[in-house]
């Protein structure tokens, strides 16, 4: 006689491979932490300093295809000189935290080290790719429509880059994804 009640959706066979939810985002904090630790702390940054390295070579690839798109610029530090504007490039704005939230997802999932690793390689290119498109179009905006600038700015272009990342850890997931995988 079988009792009436609830019933687990469960496969009775545990052959699958599961995802732990709970190892992912503790191993994606602490590995966060890490690169925040890594990118922030003073010491480390007085040897090399990873965020200022990083944001000056996107700063100069700006300046570049702003030039080949005809609109005069020049650049120094993280600072690109527009006829019209000046841009501060910074932590935020250098695609180095959307790279950063990416590949901590991608070294926190479960998935052999060949595919994270080209996960990572081809994520950093498009993430970045779509950075600096994103900063010219700032730029464009700047020159060009001044009066609503700051909305791009602060409403569009700052979310664009989470949004990516998450987007395009989707991408990998797809990727990697193993048939009968399950969550728990």
């Amino acid at each position: 006689m079988k009792k009436k009640g609830f019933t687990s959706k469960r496969p009775k066979s545990e052959t699958a491979p599961r995802i732990r939810v709970r190892r992912f985002i503790f191993t994606y904090l602490l590995l966060m932490a890490g690169f925040f630790f890594i990118i922030g702390f003073t010491p480390l940054q007085n040897i090399i300093d990873v965020n200022g390295l990083y944001t000056k070579g996107v700063v100069h690839i700006t300046a570049e295809i702003l030039n080949a798109l005809h609109i005069p610029s020049s650049c120094s530090g993280t600072i690109i000189h527009l006829p019209a504007i000046s841009l501060d490039v910074r932590f935020g704005c250098n695609g180095l935290e959307a790279v950063m939230i990416y590949a901590v997802a991608v070294l926190a999932f479960p998935a052999p080290w060949r595919k994270k690793m080209a996960g990572i390689v081809l994520g950093f290119l498009v993430i970045q790719v779509i950075n600096i498109l994103r900063i010219v179009g700032l730029a464009y905006a700047g020159v060009y429509c001044q009066s609503i600038f700051h909305y791009i700015h602060i409403y569009v272009a700052q979310g664009i880059m989470i949004a990516i990342a998450l987007g395009t850890f989707f991408i990998y997931l797809a990727f990697t994804k193993t048939d009968g995988q399950t969550v728990s």
